[in-house]
């Protein structure tokens, strides 16, 4: 029997709950402060109420080494334009290498051409010290930006650690990114410096990167220096000017110094996954990040010294900056470079049983793949070790979660969790004390003042809202780099609530302080007056095992009635035939709402997706409303840019017949 939203799929032991980093914090916050919580949400609401001891606890419970005076924890509360710990100076890659382990290796690396290589902290430390030597004769220091064109594999993790180091700001692109959609990032920045691949494997191919580089050498001429590190197709070091190879750049013996900076020295530049117009360039600093990623990896996501934590995903992403952070808390960061169903479906799955991985992040859409094309990992592997699967990216639906519980692995915390790019971390995620409950998210992290607002502004409990934040977080934007007055800042989070940062999304709170996330608030539908979010309608269709995958849009004609249809891909041998559209529009009408039923329901190839795994909505209904497809979509960030020749196609048909009713 299929389960029910809200039903309790797993719970902790009290064994469980005992041994989880959480516990140990609340029973810190007891001795220190005389305070003893009945349950989680008592603890998130005692978080936000008192912000400043809250933060001055985390900051002590993880013996945040720093210079200076901790004693002022929030000098301004302003949003934006907060100021944490103004009299700290510290180092993101200090509280990285305080963890050396020699009993333990500091990184597993997989690519789909090599066996996995182990990486020991001293390796990690000695390359991370040559290398920061490197940059400082390059002339690199406090402040200037290096950039990276890698994918995932030690390379990066050594050469951001450098430039943490020493000050130097870092910002990076996967190398499957198009020279267009690079350029638009690095080029407000700045760089200095760039580390580049001259290809990459990913499916068993090899794809050639040494022209792209050259492009953007040429487009990017701040460039004083590139660092080459050899893919699959390097046959000698790239004719790119004021080139050097990765091996001279760590050719030497150097200690590894760092250099203790104000807590808001920046870190490093992240930017919007918007498919058009420039990317919003965010910038975090090193004492926000360090502090955010202490507790979000261990009191949220329980990641203790010792466990191997990987995260699905491309350096292009945040959840790849997320998951270094685990090295932070004295994890064995495993880095997956490639397909992870090469060379067959099993590949990963087999991968995470064999090299004992305990944490596993992934993106919803990975987790429904898996289960439309059948698999049944846990009748081939044991997964000892696995405690956690985190899945982001989008609402994870319900027939995924019973798909985990009933062919992966019966006792596992399988925790759905939502935040962004904006904040390098969750706003609502998970705990290792609370029970999982089909298709909700379980909390809101501590420190951080969700709430779901009405459009009069109010909180509401039980009711969809859009997701709003009250109170500032340590990882909130420093600011958007080259954005005078904050203008872009403003204009992206504060200009409907004022005071308060609206991050876009529609979100229902349970009374109990679960979560549930209707997708974004810039792509609803509103039919007759009766608002809903896509991922309602995602969340039954695709329980459907004829469909692999959906998109539904809510066109507006003016002087026209109004038109949605429903884009479904079709699992392999299926036709859509009226049986199956009838019985698509009866799942939306019953299990849905019978006013948000399509008008039409159309076979797609493919649905248009970012580079991060989203769903391009806006971009695809800009597009059937009329807009050019130059002007609402760049191929170069998109994971499928061939996907959208079938809708351009389909937006020429319907803007020249009368739209359906």
């Amino acid at each position: 029997m299929a389960i029910e939203q809200g039903e309790t799929l797993w719970s902790p032991t009290a064994g469980q709950v005992e041994e989880t980093r959480l516990a140990q914090f609340m029973e810190h916050v007891a001795q220190r402060h005389g305070k003893r919580f009945e349950d989680y949400e008592s603890l998130w609401q005692w978080s936000v109420d008192e912000l400043e001891t809250f933060w001055g606890t985390v900051l002590q419970f993880f013996q945040v080494e720093a210079d200076g005076d901790p004693a002022i924890v929030l000098a301004d509360s302003r949003m934006p334009g907060a100021k944490w710990f103004p009299g700290l100076r510290l180092n993101y890659a200090e509280h990285v290498f305080r963890n050396a382990d020699p009993s333990r290796p500091a990184l597993i690396a997989r690519s789909e051409d090599s066996e996995p290589r182990l990486v020991s902290w001293r390796e990690l430390h000695e390359a991370t010290g040559a290398l920061a030597h490197w940059l400082r004769e390059a002339g690199v220091g406090p402040g200037d930006r290096v950039v990276s064109y890698m994918p995932n594999r030690p390379e990066t993790v050594i050469a951001f650690l450098a430039c943490a180091s020493l000050g130097a700001i870092w910002s990076s692109c996967s190398p499957e990114m198009g020279v267009s959609v690079v350029v638009d990032r690095f080029q407000q920045i700045e760089p200095k410096i760039m580390f580049a691949v001259d290809s990459y494997r990913y499916n068993g191919k090899v794809h050639e990167r040494g022209g792209i580089v050259s492009e953007l050498l040429e487009k990017l001429p701040s460039i004083e220096r590139v660092v080459h590190v050899a893919g699959p197709a390097a046959a000698s070091l790239p004719n790119w000017p004021s080139c050097v190879s990765w091996q001279q750049a760590i050719a030497y013996d150097a200690p590894l110094a760092y250099a203790r900076l104000p807590f808001d020295h920046p870190l490093w530049i992240v930017y919007s996954s918007g498919t058009t117009g420039i990317p919003k360039a965010m910038v975090h600093g090193h004492g926000g990040i360090v502090l955010t990623h202490l507790k979000t990896m261990q009191l949220q996501h329980d990641v203790r010294a010792g466990d191997r934590f990987m995260f699905l995903g491309s350096t292009g992403w945040i959840v790849w900056n997320l998951m270094v952070g685990g090295l932070l808390s004295g994890a064995t960061v495993v880095l997956y470079d490639g397909n992870p169903s090469y060379p067959d479906t099993q590949s990963l799955w087999r991968f995470i049983d064999e090299h004992a991985v305990t944490h596993f992040g992934c993106g919803a859409a990975f987790l429904v793949q898996c289960k439309k094309d059948g698999l049944q990992p846990g009748r081939q592997a044991s997964f000892k070790a696995l405690r956690a699967i985190n899945s982001t990216g989008s609402p994870l639906p319900l027939d995924a979660y019973e798909w985990v519980y009933d062919e992966v692995k019966r006792d596992l915390w399988l925790a759905s969790i939502s935040g962004g790019t904006d904040i390098a971390s969750g706003f609502v995620a998970c705990a290792p004390t609370l029970p999982v409950t089909a298709g909700e998210i379980q909390c809101r992290e501590l420190g951080v003042a969700a709430y779901a607002f009405n459009d009069d502004g109010r909180p509401v409990v039980d009711e969809v809202g859009e997701l709003v934040i009250t109170k500032p977080m340590p990882s909130m934007p420093l600011y958007f780099w080259n954005d005078p007055g904050d203008k872009r800042y403003i204009e992206s989070y504060f200009e409907t609530f004022s005071g308060c940062w609206r991050h876009g999304d529609w979100i229902r709170f349970s009374p109990a302080g679960t979560a549930v996330i209707y997708g974004r608030s810039d792509t609803t539908i509103n039919r007759y007056g009766i608002r809903m979010g896509t991922a309602e309608i995602y969340r039954v269709v695709e329980e459907l095992p004829e469909i692999r995958d959906s998109m539904v849009v809510d066109l507006e004609y003016l002087g026209r009635p109004s038109y949605m249809p429903l884009f479904v891909v079709l699992a392999q041998g299926v036709e859509l035939d009226e049986t199956l559209i009838a019985r698509i529009k009866e799942q939306i009408r019953t299990k849905a709402s019978a006013r948000h039923v399509p008008n039409e329901v159309l076979a797609a190839p493919q649905i248009p997706r970012t580079l991060s795994g989203k769903k391009m909505e806006l971009p695809v209904r800009k597009l059937l409303l009329g807009a050019s497809v130059d002007k609402v979509a760049s191929p170069d960030a998109m994971a499928n840019p061939q996907s959208m020749a079938w809708f351009v196609d389909f937006a020429r048909r319907l803007n020249t017949a009368p739209a359906e009713s």
